[in-house]
């Protein structure tokens, strides 16, 4: 009986093993020497990472997905590493964790931020506040060349490959709304678009979440107690199970690629991802050629080369890069699709 119990338990995580899981990155804002909003010796540091600890610890009981963290104790991250931490994972979706903080003492409520240009003046102050640890960080101007926090201007240029994924980074912010604002003592303020720094550094669908304001004396208590912090973090939980299954109905996860591995290989260089339709033309993009165009639901991707042997790739690929396009990366095709 064993014997067959063995036989069972090898093919199970075998199939387990072939099974391209979700893969989830918490971010605990702040941490060691950036204590972030203090408020009667409250550190939003300390509530964030208890509440990430909180979400991640749940997330791990389900096989469907993989989680990495960017700190598990209190820690200086960098804003750059963190992004760099989600991107070396190829993770899925990046959630980062915060608390808010107002002048008016009354204000009180969550809000969830996708990268985007400041729609308005409160969504720049509450953007300007969080980019502000740069100023912390070893070697920041160079590390954050043409960022300037005090000028909502400066973040127009934020990269357009970002565009690929505001459409879900929106549908995961309204989820993480809808779930916090089931405790009746919440009030949803919305997901709004801003420039936070840590967001812009992701490849992936990514979302801030502002969990409640440390300057209202209701809000800090709940935000400080075991109970509070159980509940956003399920609140969390929730809407990270309920977007996975929306972009499963909706076909939009990542396809594994070894379920195309007929056909011959070849690579292109991802140069830009945008809204606007562009002429697949040489003047468009720096005079690159050949440039190609795919449209992916109502955004294009543009792609410079085509080349099967990988080091030619590479040579195209620190050519778009001194051409201006620093945020190109190679892109594998398997039988004509593309697998990344």
């Amino acid at each position: 009986m064993r014997y067959f119990y063995y036989i069972f338990l090898f093919f199970f995580l075998s199939a387990s093993a072939q099974t391209e899981r979700f893969k989830i990155v918490l971010d605990a804002g702040h941490g060691g020497k950036d204590p972030g909003k203090v408020h009667r010796k409250i550190y939003e540091k300390d509530i964030v990472l208890k509440i990430v600890l909180l979400v991640g610890k749940e997330l791990e009981k389900n096989p469907l997905y993989k989680v990495t963290y960017t700190r598990k104790d209190d820690r200086f991250i960098e804003l750059y590493e963190r992004g760099a931490i989600a991107n070396k994972a190829k993770a899925d979706l990046f959630i980062s964790v915060h608390c808010n903080s107002s002048p008016n003492k009354e204000a009180h409520g969550s809000e969830s931020y996708v990268l985007g240009l400041h729609a308005n003046d409160l969504n720049f102050e509450v953007a300007k506040e969080e980019n502000q640890v740069i100023y912390l960080e070893k070697d920041y101007k160079e590390k954050y060349a043409g960022y300037d926090i005090n000028s909502p201007e400066s973040f127009i240029g934020l990269s357009i490959m970002q565009e690929e994924f505001l459409e879900q980074s929106i549908q995961m912010g309204k989820r993480i709304q809808n779930a916090l604002a089931e405790n009746p003592l919440s009030r949803d303020r919305g997901v709004k678009q801003a420039g936070f720094i840590v967001l812009h550094q992701t490849y992936m669908p990514s979302v801030l979440i502002e969990t409640g304001f440390l300057s209202n004396q209701a809000e800090r208590d709940f935000l400080n107690s075991s109970e509070g912090q159980q509940q956003v973090a399920q609140g969390i939980v929730k809407a990270i199970n309920n977007y996975y299954h929306w972009l499963k109905n909706n076909s939009l996860l990542t396809k594994d690629s070894s379920s195309t591995d007929k056909g011959d290989t070849f690579y292109r260089v991802q140069i830009a991802t945008s809204n606007k339709n562009l002429d697949a033309i040489p003047a468009n993009f720096k005079g690159l050629s050949p440039i190609f165009k795919e449209k992916i639901g109502t955004s294009f991707r543009y792609y410079y080369g085509r080349e099967i042997d990988k080091r030619k790739i590479e040579n195209l690929l620190q050519i778009a890069k001194k051409k201006g396009f620093t945020d190109a990366f190679i892109v594998p095709f398997v039988g004509g699709k593309r697998s990344l």
